[in-house]
């Protein structure tokens, strides 16, 4: 049995193959009306040839141009002119003013005050120093002041004890020592402590002047 293809089923085959070419042939007559282009006529002045595509276009198209800003000049900065620095004058100190007067003359040195010495002691004065109220009113005031030494009383330590001590012309005492001792050294101590206490004596003199007289005082210790 023979199979008889349709007539439809045929044009239905050619129908994209047909389209696809006349899609083809339009796009190439557009793309050759883009192309095509008048010589324009010269003027004397070298112009473009302007396409009849291009000139179409703008007449649809209209691009308005941004306003032009006016340029503004830009402006040096202004320096302020250089201050002109007053250098202040250098003012030298004046000096002080001179005195009219004179200074008086220098003081002339005075005599150097040379160092007091003591008078020479007298051993055998004309008049003898002595206790205030005679030999008695001193031996009354040793044995109210005397202080025995307890280690003395312990050992029974007695005798005497010779003391020699200088009478100032004012009556004070100086110079306190033992001349000599047959004792101990505690009972010299205290010979020596009384001696120093006792009140001022009357100076002895010569030629009716006080001066330093040496004397010399006798101190018994006894144990009663």
């Amino acid at each position: 049995m023979e199979l008889k293809k349709s007539e439809e089923a045929n044009n239905e085959r050619l129908r994209y193959p047909m389209i696809f070419v006349g899609m083809l042939f339009t796009g190439s007559l557009v793309l050759a009306s883009f192309t095509y282009s008048t010589p324009a006529k010269d003027k004397g002045d070298s112009q473009v040839a302007v396409r009849d595509t291009d000139a179409a276009f703008e007449e649809d198209v209209k691009v308005e141009d941004p306003p032009e800003t006016p340029e503004v000049e830009q402006q040096a900065p202004i320096t302020p002119p250089p201050q002109e620095v007053i250098k202040e004058k250098e003012t030298e100190p004046e000096p002080p003013p001179r005195d009219p007067t004179p200074p008086p003359p220098p003081i002339p040195p005075g005599p150097k005050l040379q160092p007091k010495v003591k008078a020479e002691i007298v051993d055998f004065p004309d008049v003898e120093a002595a206790f205030p109220g005679g030999a008695a009113a001193m031996k009354k005031w040793i044995q109210q002041n005397v202080n025995y030494p307890e280690i003395s009383r312990e050992l029974g330590d007695q005798g005497r004890v010779y003391v020699t001590f200088v009478v100032e012309p004012d009556g004070s005492i100086t110079g306190v020592g033992v001349m000599r001792g047959g004792v101990t050294e505690e009972l010299n101590r205290e010979a020596k402590r009384l001696v120093r206490n006792m009140p001022k004596w009357t100076p002895g003199s010569v030629k009716a002047q006080p001066v330093r007289a040496r004397c010399r005082l006798p101190i018994t210790f006894t144990l009663q």
